[in-house]
């Protein structure tokens, strides 16, 4: 396997992984497909990191599956099972995800992309779904979370031509969070994972749970699973913790003014 395809940074209780193929686009090769299952499920058993910001050296976040290498092995799907779902390392790391999107997110890319919790871009990312120009159809869940995102009207719209969705249009649409500067992007990334690592652990994990297990499930029945769960924590929580808590958001809502 070659060496440094990807790079894994710790930064107290945030860890940053860069995807590392830029003469490739970052192009999901099997290679690199592996290793990004190998580091997420790594980072899930590190106790000391509660936070990962995932992006990509270069031009591009990622190009996609490698087509090249699909074209020589038969590899079409890009939903790989086994030891290589990233869909399955990813959508189990119990922690925050921030994706730092730097350039070109492409199909798989694109579907990468969505893996995470919050999408942060340069204004140089670019965003397409080509799975139906290129014979593919999608297996890491864009046919679904990109509905939901920015409306199943403008999604398809995206899929059914392959056209660039640009940094601004997409933070209009709601795709990503907020656009910077080239040189912004990967700074403000580590500064929101550990304002989010600053939390307190139990309830950062468990909240994500939650949201996740919840936007699964029909909306009468999420509303009651989130009423059972805040009962079931509560019964663990003391007045002194509130108060305790309570102090520390005012110390830091001054800080911030």
């Amino acid at each position: 396997m070659a060496e440094n395809i990807i790079q894994v940074e710790r930064d107290g209780a945030v860890a940053i992984v860069t995807l590392n193929r830029p003469d490739a686009l970052n192009a999901l090769s099997r290679a690199l497909r592996t290793e990004i299952s190998r580091v997420f499920m790594e980072l899930k058993g590190d106790a000391e990191i509660r936070a990962v910001v995932l992006t990509g050296a270069g031009r591009a976040f990622t190009a996609g599956v490698d087509l090249k290498e699909a074209g020589e092995t038969g590899f079409a799907l890009g939903a790989d099972g086994g030891s290589i779902d990233i869909a399955k390392a990813i959508g189990e790391y119990p922690w925050p995800v921030i994706g730092a999107i730097n350039g070109f997110a492409i199909t798989g890319g694109f579907e990468l992309a969505l893996m995470c919790d919050v999408l942060l871009a340069s204004e140089n990312a670019k965003f397409a779904d080509t799975h139906a120009r290129v014979g593919i159809m999608p297996g890491w869940g864009l046919s679904q979370k990109l509905s939901r995102l920015i409306g199943t009207s403008r999604a398809k719209e995206l899929s059914f031509t392959g056209n660039f969705l640009d940094a601004e249009t997409a933070e209009r649409w709601g795709l990503v969070n907020r656009v910077y500067k080239a040189d912004e992007l990967l700074p403000a990334a580590r500064k929101m994972a550990h304002e989010m690592t600053s939390c307190d652990p139990v309830l950062l994990r468990g909240y994500k749970k939650m949201i996740d297990d919840g936007f699964a499930m029909p909306f009468g029945e999420a509303l009651k699973e989130e009423v059972r769960r805040s009962a079931a924590h509560a019964a663990s929580v003391t007045a002194e913790s509130v108060e305790a808590a309570r102090k520390k958001v005012t110390e830091r809502g001054r800080g911030l003014n």
